[in-house]
Formats: structure tokens, sequence, C-alpha cells
């Protein structure tokens, strides 16, 4: 991932920028989007001895991707693909295609690999509620989230081998699962930033 070298104020507008894309519905404002400014950003600044509350770090967007393996040469597997991601991102995903052939693998340039949503704002917020409340203790044999998915520039990545984890998805009208990536992009500039801030919201990480 890119790295980030914008300043907290720079952040903050970008922040602001980036939900005005994605109205909050009037008289609406998710649970753990109001415990961030209520609660978890002043924590934060506290615990990290930051001197801004600007420089608190923040959640800025979640990356879902949905790779289709073998149906990348079947439409009807892809378009079940797209709807399930519609279904779990709450927004219709950007279908995603190969940039180089691989005979290998019977790829052509092109070819459709994959499906991706990036949410942000209120979505982000009520995606992340039901992640960690309902679609993360459905997995099996679960012992948290692995602890050191971190990037170094602020970002944390982990991947769901079933999407029929998320409620959303009927498993018994599914012939097939998915498997996909879960990417939260934040304001922080290192990884001590970006856990404190996921664990904040109750994420699962391991300790080791």
């Amino acid at each position: 991932m890119a790295k980030k070298t914008d300043k907290p104020e720079k952040a903050e507008a970008k922040g602001k920028a980036a939900e005005a894309a994605a109205p909050m519905p009037p008289d609406y404002r998710p649970r753990l989007y109001t415990d961030y400014l209520g609660k978890y950003r002043a924590e934060l600044k506290a615990e990290m001895a930051l001197g801004n509350v600007m420089q608190v770090p923040r959640l800025e967007k979640i990356v879902l991707n949905m790779g289709v393996g073998e149906g990348a040469r079947d439409e009807k597997i892809i378009v079940m693909a797209e709807e399930d991601l519609a279904k779990i991102a709450g927004q219709k995903p950007r279908r995603n295609k190969s940039r180089i052939a691989v005979a290998n693998f019977k790829l052509r340039k092109g070819m459709p690999v994959g499906s991706t949503v990036t949410l942000r704002g209120w979505r982000m917020y009520e995606f992340l509620e039901r992640l960690i409340n309902v679609a993360i203790p459905r997995i099996r044999d679960f012992r948290g989230l692995p602890p050191r998915s971190f990037d170094g520039h602020g970002n944390y990545s982990f991947g769901i081998r079933e999407h029929i984890i998320f409620t959303e998805i009927e498993a018994d009208s599914r012939p097939q699962t998915f498997g996909m990536d879960v990417t939260f992009v934040t304001s922080a500039t290192g990884d001590d930033g970006c856990r404190r801030l996921l664990r904040k919201f109750g994420m699962p990480l391991r300790e080791s």
C-alpha cells in the first residue's frame, strides 16, 4: 500500500470529503462512530500523548475484495459473487479484470478475476459493527485475528475463507463459497496507532 505522507490537517480534510461522498441519513449516526467521537478519540489522544486531536488515528475506509478463482471463466459464478458482495457491503461492487495473461491458469488479459467494494462514512461503520459482532463470531474454530497483518503505514488486512459467515448470505442457496480480503485503511502513520484504534472498536486481535 502507498505510504501516507499527508499532514494531520490535510488528512482530516480528506476524511471529511470522503464521508461527504456517502452522506449519512438524517438523524442517524452509527454506534461505533458515536463511540469514536465521544470516547475512543479522547482515550487514544491521552494514551498516545498526542497534542492535537487531529493527530488521533481514525478509520478512513474499509476495502473488501472478493476473488472468484476458477469461476473467472463462468459468468454465472462471477455474477453470483458480485451479488453476494453487494449484499454484504450494502453497495454495488466494482468488477476487477486481469491486467495480464497467465497461460498456466488459462487466464487471458481482461478476464474478470473478482470484485471490490470501498466503504466510507456511515456504511463503513455499519459494516464494521456487523463484522465484529455478527460475522467474525461465526468463523469456525476462531482464535483471534492475526496480530502481525499490519503494513507499517497504518493499515491492517486479514482474509476470510468463507463469505457465508455474513448473515446476509443464505448458505443453503449457494453452490460454492468465496474467500475475501478485508483491509482497514486508517490515518495512523504506523502499526501501533492502527492497532490501538482497531482494538478500541473491538477487533479481536490475537496478542501474539
